[in-house]
């Protein structure tokens, strides 16, 4: 079975959902920062307050189509120089390894190369992460570097409206 989904803007409202996530050990394993203290309720709400509006970030919530569920967060950040860089955070785990991740990547594409107009985006990866590498790897992107213990991974605009060519012609 197919999972259809779709992406929305993040609302403040998410937090009521995402903060139980952020207390799950799992869901940190591959993260750049580690979870430190329990996340309550008002401390995510807080966050999404803090993260909504700014001008060099594009932060959206990752739905499931058929339930019109909230599963997930996906975002640009660092928005500059026509480049930006990806967030990944699938928090329901029924939804990993389903496919989610990756629609969610190419719906993120999109935008921020067709409606932000950028150039280039990127992510960091932890190595260990084998099946958000397929993934990357699938959307088109390519390892450029390391950061510390993270791979990086880059896809440009022209490679990307190749490959959107590519699908459509299929």
């Amino acid at each position: 079975m197919i999972i259809s989904i779709y992406i929305r803007p993040l609302v403040i409202e998410d937090a009521l959902t995402s903060f139980a996530w952020r207390n799950d050990p799992q869901i940190w394993t591959y993260t750049m920062k580690k979870m430190t203290r329990y996340i309550t309720a008002e401390i995510e709400t807080a966050w999404l307050q803090g993260i909504l509006g700014q001008p060099d970030q594009a932060n959206f919530a990752i739905c499931v189509k058929e339930l019109d569920t909230y599963i997930g967060n996906i975002r640009l950040v660092d928005i500059k120089d026509n480049s930006a860089e990806i967030h990944l955070f699938i928090g329901n785990k029924l939804y990993w390894r389903k496919g989610v991740g990756y629609q969610a990547i190419m719906h993120i594409l999109r935008h921020g190369f067709m409606e932000l107009e950028l150039e280039n985006i990127w992510l960091r990866v932890h190595p260990t992460n084998i099946a958000a590498l397929h993934v990357y790897e699938k959307a088109g992107f390519e390892i450029t570097g390391h950061d510390n213990e993270f791979i990086i991974m880059n896809i440009a605009k022209p490679k990307f409206l190749a490959m959107e060519d590519l699908h459509k012609k299929s």
